[in-house]
């Protein structure tokens, strides 16, 4: 299981990497945003666990626009660029599918 969890979040990683990369995805002008996002992997006992992400503050803005002003009053209608949620629902059929045939079902 353990392999898997580890492919998967390496395969995520990189299908995010791809969606960043230009529209309709964010904007990669200097790929700084793109090589941003990493993965990390850790096991203990039974238990597998890999997290994807970015510790870049404009993600969230990215993934799903924003819409006001912000902290400094200057008002924003910025669109949804969404690259992650497609990477999830690219890579969540076939990881459902290895995570099923690693448990035997």
């Amino acid at each position: 299981m353990s392999a898997v969890v580890q492919h998967y979040a390496m395969i995520l990683e990189t299908r995010i990497k791809a969606h960043a990369s230009g529209r309709p995805g964010p904007n990669a002008p200097t790929g700084d945003y793109r090589r941003s996002w990493t993965h990390e992997f850790s096991a203990a006992g039974l238990t597998a666990e890999a997290v994807v992400g970015t510790n870049k503050p404009q993600a969230r803005r990215l993934e799903y626009g924003y819409v006001g002003p912000d902290s400094l009053g200057r008002v924003f209608n910025q669109p949804p660029y969404p690259h992650m949620g497609p990477a999830v629902e690219e890579v969540r059929p076939a990881f459902l599918a290895a995570v099923g045939a690693a448990v035997g079902e």
